[in-house]
């Protein structure tokens, strides 16, 4: 091949250096890898390979210090171009900046908000805005909505990721760099990020991924930098690293949920680095061998978890007043915020109060009216045709419940206040009928019970049929029920299922209500209820202080952990919870393929768009490179069962260890979506498509030399590797015009699709249809079959 060294430089098994378990002792140089042990060549290293003479090679001008730098560089300058261009078009609110837009608002405002995402890229987004000048009232409430209007400086907030998407353009190269891999290879794989359109409209408008990403890639050049100071163990610039990675495993964690994908990464990598560290020939005592794996779990599991709680903790002081997300949080979390409705209208509910309750999710109250149920349901089964009890979304006097004691009350005082773990009777105020459960099925849920009412008159009594506990959530026994803050669940006596609704809606018989049963489940964290109002006392007066606003309590205090749990349980069952359709939501089988994209914005009038979609010729290459990569692996590991070894054991090792790494990297990042029922789109590959542009530079080195660079890590006096002399891979002036010229297709490919990504100039409707390249893409202004494109004429 193009470039190869000589047979007298090409060293047996120096492919291996790149594992990432080898022992400090061990002769061998790495950077991380995921697969493959370095046992296997152990002993023909120590049976004397190490006394062969090799000439060391030169070093190339292109794999100087200098002019890696110099290519970093311009690598960042094309990066900045590319993201910053025309960055204030369109001066509208596009796609999911009416999230992270307003998510920043709150922030300046320090109003509390709810979020399925961690907090650190949105309290950057808050401080950035903060710092040029945005006064949080812009509310970004639709698509569409004009930031110049408003005067909001949206240039400003959306510098910020466009930074850090130009950023992650050397990193990448860096990445490349640090793991012995030419410049030229280094530079291809930054090309594949740099000139692709998914990388850089997602990092020129005000959303996660661009921190997500430059996180996630300096996670990767971390670990491998700690790796490279394999001979240097403990020392100063070893942990410095270590911690290095682990802060940035935070920061990646902390941007989006899925930064837990990268955790995986560097978590695989390590595990095969301890459990080859294990290995006795290592020559390491039990004793050395913990001192690592402690150091490992400090670095990389205590101190991110650190981090990673610090967002939080800013982002609790931060947001101290009381704003939209107080809904989603219990009561205790609540009355931590200033301004909060508990803390302001919170009151202890008496016996013989007339109130209205409200499920805290759907946000139904409980009603009923004097319509029955049907004798016989659409599927055939008996109803009890009792008194209709549902939920309804709107206030009503079908809603009045009040509250019945079942035992003596003293005439006045403390003791007609309604307690945790009291049993009680609810009255339907316009019927004067009882809330009743009973053993008959469910109108839509055959599993649950009915709920109905009954009238006291009546000739069988049913009173044991009306009994319910009131468990209110985290209280302490005896303590009082509040309304607003004493958010409850209604148990019933006899049979123990609780008062429960769902979103699905009842027939037309019922006018389309909420359905109300008997959850099986007492402890459902569904099922909880809160008293919205308190209507009037037992004379029907409304008693001043009780329930009209008083004067403003103070704000309570909570433990920090259990603000944070509370929290991080609300963020992942949300995020679980987003399973709603979408019309440009995708499953992970498409994204490396480019099937589908997102449609970004869109300008009726001047036939203007942002579609949401890769580089054809990145993302294609990076798939057939993942491709090849895990073919080649598999042959050979089939051939060398039979004793065939079709690649030298140096280059396997390098492909297997250090190109292996990024294989994982790009499957941790990639597979995990297929587990999940949620909403996906194509952004979510983008950490994953960095990945395999990693992979895909391992590749074309693969195919273009069969030599190395040697050594990557830093030798030290005592290492043995020392001893082997410097060789560099010299990939050949073919290779590097083929790369350059596919560089320049990629730059063609991004040009040509531009108008998509930044949204201008406008298309026509046949300019459009030239530029859908796959069918599957849905592009909007597309021309019709039929007609023909406008051609001026030339005078």
């Amino acid at each position: 091949m193009s470039g190869q060294l000589p047979p007298r430089q090409r060293r047996p098994f120096r492919g291996d250096e790149s594992s990432p378990g080898s022992a400090s002792h061990s002769p061998r140089e790495i950077v991380p890898n995921s697969t493959g042990s370095d046992s296997e060549h152990t002993d023909a290293v120590n049976a004397g390979y190490e006394r062969q003479s090799y000439r060391p090679s030169r070093l190339p001008y292109m794999e100087t210090l200098r002019v890696s730098w110099i290519v970093a560089g311009a690598l960042f300058v094309i990066a900045l171009a590319l993201r910053f261009y025309k960055i204030n078009h369109p001066d509208q609110v596009v796609f999911d900046e009416v999230h992270f837009g307003k998510f920043a608002a709150y922030y300046i405002l320090r109003e509390y908000y709810f979020d399925v995402h961690p907090p650190l890229a949105k309290l950057l987004f808050g401080l950035v805005g903060w710092f040029v000048g945005f006064d949080g009232k812009f509310d970004f409430a639709n698509i569409g909505d004009s930031y110049s209007i408003h005067q909001v400086p949206y240039v400003g907030m959306r510098s910020f990721p466009a930074f850090l998407g130009s950023a992650t353009v050397p990193i990448v190269f860096w990445i490349m760099k640090e793991s012995g891999y030419p410049t030229a290879i280094a530079a291809f794989s930054a090309a594949l990020v740099l000139f692709d359109n998914a990388h850089v409209a997602q990092t020129r408008l005000i959303l996660l991924d661009a921190a997500l990403v430059f996180f996630m890639a300096l996670s990767l050049l971390a670990y491998i930098k700690f790796r490279k100071l394999r001979y240097h163990e403990f020392s100063p610039a070893w942990w410095g690293w270590l911690f290095a990675t682990g802060t940035f495993l935070a920061c990646t964690l902390g941007c989006k949920m899925v930064g837990l994908f990268t955790f995986i990464t560097i978590g695989i990598a390590v595990l095969v680095d301890l459990w080859q560290l294990l290995d006795v020939r290592k020559g390491l005592t039990i004793e050395q061998f913990y001192r690592h794996f402690i150091a490992r779990a400090i670095g990389l599991i205590v101190w991110p978890a650190i981090v990673y709680l610090s967002f939080f903790w800013v982002h609790f002081k931060v947001l101290k007043y009381s704003g939209t997300g107080d809904s989603f949080m219990s009561p205790a979390f609540q009355e931590t915020l200033a301004g909060n409705e508990l803390l302001l209208n919170s009151q202890e509910i008496r016996y013989y109060d007339t109130i209205t309750l409200k499920h805290k999710d759907t946000k139904v109250y409980l009603h009923s009216h004097e319509e029955l149920y049907p004798l016989r349901y659409e599927d055939g089964r008996i109803s009890s045709q009792g008194q209709q009890v549902t939920g309804y979304p709107h206030n009503d006097t079908n809603n009045f419940w009040q509250i019945i004691p079942t035992k003596a009350l003293p005439a006045t005082g403390r003791g007609r206040i309604v307690r945790h773990k009291d049993t009680i009777q609810l009255l339907h105020m316009k019927t004067q009928s009882y809330l009743l459960t009973h053993d008959v099925a469910s109108p839509l849920m055959p599993t649950n019970q009915e709920f109905t009412t009954w009238y006291p008159d009546e000739e069988n009594s049913r009173y044991a049929d009306t009994l319910f506990t009131v468990d209110v959530l985290e209280a302490n026994e005896g303590e009082p029920w509040k309304s607003k803050s004493g958010h409850f669940r209604l148990i019933h006596v006899p049979t123990k299922v609780c008062l429960w609704t769902h979103a699905k809606a009842l027939p037309d018989w019922a006018f389309k209500q909420q359905e109300i049963n008997g959850n099986k489940n007492p402890q459902d964290r569904t099922a909880t209820w809160f008293v919205e109002d308190i209507i009037s006392d037992e004379t029907g007066e409304d008693q001043r202080g009780r329930t009209t606003k008083v004067e403003e309590k103070k704000v309570k205090h909570r433990n920090f952990f259990k603000k944070f749990w509370e929290l991080q349980s609300l963020m992942l069952a949300h995020n679980a919870g987003l399973t709603a359709s979408h019309p440009y939501a995708s499953g992970p089988i498409n994204w490396p393929f480019l099937i589908t994209g997102i449609s970004f914005w869109t300008e009726n009038d001047k036939k203007q768009q942002v579609y949401l979609i890769g580089n054809i010729g990145s993302w294609w290459a990076c798939s057939l490179s993942l491709a090849v990569i895990l073919g080649v692996m598999t042959t050979d590991a089939i051939a060398r069962r039979r004793a065939v070894n079709p690649i030298p054991d140096d280059i396997r090792g390098r492909l297997l260890n250090n190109a292996g790494f990024f294989v994982i990297a790009w499957a941790s990042h990639y597979f995990p979506f297929f587990l999940m029922s949620r909403q996906l789109f194509i952004h979510h590959y983008l950490p994953a498509h960095l990945a395999s542009a990693l992979v895909a530079g391992a590749v074309m080195n693969f195919i273009v030399t069969e030599a190395i660079e040697f050594p990557i890590s830093h030798a030290s006096a005592t290492a043995p590797a020392r001893r082997y002399p410097k060789t560099h891979t010299d990939i050949g002036s073919k290779a590097i015009t083929f790369m350059l010229g596919y560089s320049a297709l990629l730059l063609g490919l991004f040009l040509y699709i531009a108008p998509l990504t930044y949204g201008t100039p406008s298309l026509d409707g046949h300019a459009v249809n030239r530029r859908r390249l796959l069918n599957t893409w849905t592009l909007h202004f597309q021309a019709k079959e039929h007609e023909t494109p406008i051609v001026d004429e030339v005078n």
